[in-house]
């Protein structure tokens, strides 16, 4: 029979597979702060830093919105091979580095990514078995236009090429495994929340699952 000391760890306490979370969304739909609020409450859960050329909005900092790269440091790294995806997005750069994300997984944490649908659709492609796809939608278009202005870090020239691109975003809504339309912050968190959460139960993320069944079995 196989059992655990009381005074141990159980299995389920020490080992796990971690997973990667995918958040997409048009730009001013609220993924982003879908997102951070999530990784505030799950200390398990960590957001992917990724690599940008693009220049640093107010407030930003380098390393915790985004590691700031310029375009000769960007292309040296895609030379190395050391991103898991990378693409351009409003005229700019954005990639994943790989390194970090593969010592979470294999260290047993997840990983959040706000990314558009090209990097999702990479990640996903490369490590499906690891990946959960979300995808956050407006209550309506004129609703995330009023979004975009009422934030007010982009320029009317900006504003309307990202609103012009966010038709095309979210026609790629199919390719996800959830959909969340964020009528209201509250709502749209509760639902992100128990979908993260039923996503960590599965079999698959679990591999200490069949020895401690097997114990059950043989008690």
């Amino acid at each position: 029979m196989t059992a655990v000391p009381d005074d141990h760890a159980k299995p389920w306490e020490t080992v796990r597979r971690g997973m990667l979370l995918l958040m997409s969304s048009p730009s001013g739909a609220g993924k982003t702060s879908l997102s951070r609020r999530l990784v505030a409450d799950h200390l398990d859960l960590t957001l992917s830093i990724s690599a940008t050329t693009r220049a640093p909005r107010p407030g930003e900092e380098e390393g915790r919105e985004y590691d700031f790269k310029t375009r000769a440091e960007f292309d040296a790294m895609i030379a190395a091979g050391e991103f898991l995806e990378w693409a351009e997005v409003h005229n700019q750069y954005y990639g994943t580095p790989r390194a970090p994300v593969e010592a979470a997984l294999n260290a047993g944490r997840d990983v959040l990514f706000d990314i558009d649908w090209q990097g999702a659709k990479s990640i996903a492609e490369k490590m499906p078995n690891d990946s959960v796809r979300v995808f956050v939608l407006p209550p309506s278009w004129s609703d995330l236009s009023r979004r975009l202005h009422a934030r007010a870090q982009d320029t009317d020239e900006i504003i309307n090429l990202r609103l012009e691109r966010g038709k095309g975003e979210i026609g790629h809504w199919g390719e996800y495994d959830y959909i969340i339309v964020n009528k209201n912050f509250d709502g749209a968190y509760a639902d992100l929340g128990h979908i993260y959460r039923a996503e960590r139960l599965k079999p698959g993320r679990n591999p200490w699952l069949p020895e401690f069944v097997q114990g059950l079995a043989e008690e």
